[in-house]
């Protein structure tokens, strides 16, 4: 682990992989079960890094999570959320050429893996779902459509993503959703947070 100040009161994690920002990410939630860091404001997970931010001392938080020992984390510490997906996206066919698969294996194989929110961002609802791995990996396009409709479920790289809002969109878009993924009304107005296990269904 690298430990970055990021203002005076975050720490910045740096780490391996989105394995370990997992395990991490489960150790700091045991920990705050547990009555530790209740000054932090914010528990904020990336591809390779976990923000702390509202810590009033970050040396010694920094000290104290460089001890803990971090176990394998496999499985999801939030609920498990059923997407029912229907997969009619436009480059579907794109994906299962290049898996080397036919359009209907996708769907098998697409809603058979164990997909998890690894971290939110590029706008509000935007969850990065991993779960393809290094085997099924695609590639974004070559260029960007201009917007997808609210509900795209798209994939790029090793993740799975669903615009909730019409949107630009580079990813290979396989299928829609009906499902709201962000709602201000709703309490929290985001459906997917950090550590959420995700089950696509065929819709």
């Amino acid at each position: 682990m690298r430990f970055l100040p990021a203002g005076p009161t975050a720490v910045l994690i740096e780490v391996d992989d989105l394995d370990e920002v997992f395990s991490l990410t489960a150790e700091i939630d045991r920990h705050r079960r547990n009555g530790w860091g209740h000054t932090l404001v914010d528990v904020v997970p990336g591809a390779t890094t976990v923000l702390l931010d509202g810590v009033t001392d970050p040396g010694q938080v920094a000290r104290e999570v460089a001890a803990w020992p971090l176990a394998a984390e496999n499985g999801g510490y939030l609920e498990t959320v059923e997407i029912p997906c229907r997969y009619d996206g436009p480059d579907l066919v794109d994906v299962a050429r290049h898996w080397g698969v036919t359009e209907a294996e996708v769907v098998e194989i697409h809603t058979s893996l164990c997909h998890r929110v690894a971290f939110c961002g590029f706008s509000p609802g935007f969850a990065y779902i991993a779960g393809l791995g290094e085997r099924w990996q695609v590639p974004r396009r070559p260029s960007p459509r201009p917007a997808v409709p609210a509900g795209s479920v798209a994939l790029g790289g090793g993740f799975t993503g669903i615009y909730p809002r019409s949107s630009p969109a580079g990813w290979q878009v396989i299928g829609h959703t009906a499902v709201t993924l962000w709602d201000p009304g709703r309490d929290p107005p985001a459906l997917l947070a950090p550590g959420a296990t995700v089950q696509f269904l065929p819709a």
